[in-house]
């Protein structure tokens, strides 16, 4: 059998990698050469258009691929930007993801204070002043927008004011809301913003991207790499003196991916859409659960759109036979679905994704098959 015979075995109801269109798949068909003019271009235009779709500016915002995966990213973000003799860190926490930073922080010998809360939880304001104003060598804070630990989503905006007033470079992980969550990176004036191909763009896994301004990759990172590969001005200056140009190999199909995956966003009508979308499926899911009789472990006011984790029952919910996960996932992909594990740190939880190409029919049968596998229990 040959692989363009085979369908789709299942949907991917994850945060990324996430389901994607035939079309996107389809475009990976076709190879190229990293020095060839045609792909270039479409590393170009690429850059261009998220650029366009940020509605950032080009006089003041760049565009930044870097290999690997979104990790590898915020790493070559925070390993470029953060100058171990001058600089120091703050680091907000509320899931595995913002601990990863802090991980990072550590490894690469970084100067960091951390400011960390529980998962279900987002950052006091007050409590995020107080640190600020009695940490006056602060030059960075890091964020996480959507942990999808949890699928809590942390408000930007008033991180984004305290930054500005004490005149710190704003950095933000926003690979699971990044086109998928409506908001303005001009206006919150983040200085180095990190997404991913595999996330709400809807594209494969292999590359991540920065959207960040000109001025603080010129002031933070020309002499200040901790790495060569992650070294993060050297990457964009390539793609600048030569347009479309990679230091080292890119991931060729995977770009071509992600250029058909941003002409379908577009034609979907732009980031608006997509988060009418993957709200329309959140809510569904969110509704459909709850009737089924699973708990969400994180409050309504701070659920994002993007994933959803549930807390594990210690019995089917409306029968007497005990909850196990494992038979709870085999039943759903033996359906043509597949959810994630939890990483909520001190209770047993799965979590289900909204987002990808994914629509409300297909969520609408996902809870059908809840039901019956709740039916099947009794």
């Amino acid at each position: 059998m040959l692989l363009e015979d085979i369908e789709n075995p299942y949907i991917l109801l994850t945060p990324g990698p996430l389901s994607t269109s035939p079309s996107v798949r389809a475009a990976m068909w076709y190879d190229s050469c990293t020095w060839d003019h045609d792909y270039k271009n479409i590393v170009s235009e690429i850059r261009a258009r998220l650029l366009a779709n940020a509605g950032c500016h080009p006089d003041e915002y760049t565009t930044v691929l870097m290999q690997g995966s979104g990790t590898f990213g915020v790493e070559s973000v925070l390993g470029s930007s953060v100058n171990r003799k001058d600089h120091l860190l703050l680091i907000l926490v509320n899931g595995v993801y913002g601990r990863r930073m802090v991980e990072i922080a550590k490894i690469l010998e970084l100067p960091h204070l951390v400011y960390e809360v529980s998962e279900n939880e987002t950052f006091d304001p007050a409590v995020l002043r107080d640190i600020v104003h009695t940490n006056k060598m602060i030059t960075h804070l890091a964020i996480v927008h959507c942990e999808t630990t949890t699928g809590i989503l942390n408000d930007l905006k008033h991180v984004s004011d305290l930054a500005r007033e004490a005149g710190l470079y704003f950095i933000v992980d926003a690979m699971s809301s990044f086109a998928g969550i409506e908001f303005d990176i001009a206006d919150l004036d983040i200085d180095f913003l990190v997404s991913s191909a595999n996330k709400c763009i809807q594209g494969v896994p292999g590359f991540s991207f920065v959207i960040c301004k000109k001025s603080a990759l010129n002031e933070l990172c020309e002499h200040n790499a901790k790495s060569l590969s992650l070294h993060l001005y050297d990457q964009w200056k390539e793609m600048e003196r030569d347009p479309g140009k990679w230091r080292y190999t890119s991931p060729t199909h995977v770009v071509l991916a992600f250029k058909q995956a941003l002409l379908e966003l577009e034609r979907e009508g732009g980031i608006a859409a997509r988060a009418r979308r993957y709200r329309d499926n959140q809510l569904l899911l969110s509704e459909g659960m709850a009737s089924l009789g699973f708990e969400a472990y994180i409050a309504p006011r701070l659920q994002s759109p993007i994933i959803t984790s549930y807390l594990e029952p210690d019995l089917v919910p409306h029968t007497k036979q005990k909850f196990i996960f494992s038979d709870f996932y085999q039943y759903l992909k033996s359906s043509g679905f597949v959810i994630y594990p939890g990483k909520i740190t001190h209770r047993n939880s799965f979590r289900i994704g909204t987002i990808g190409h994914l629509f409300p029919d297909d969520v609408v049968r996902f809870l059908d098959n809840v039901e019956s596998f709740i039916d099947e229990c009794e």
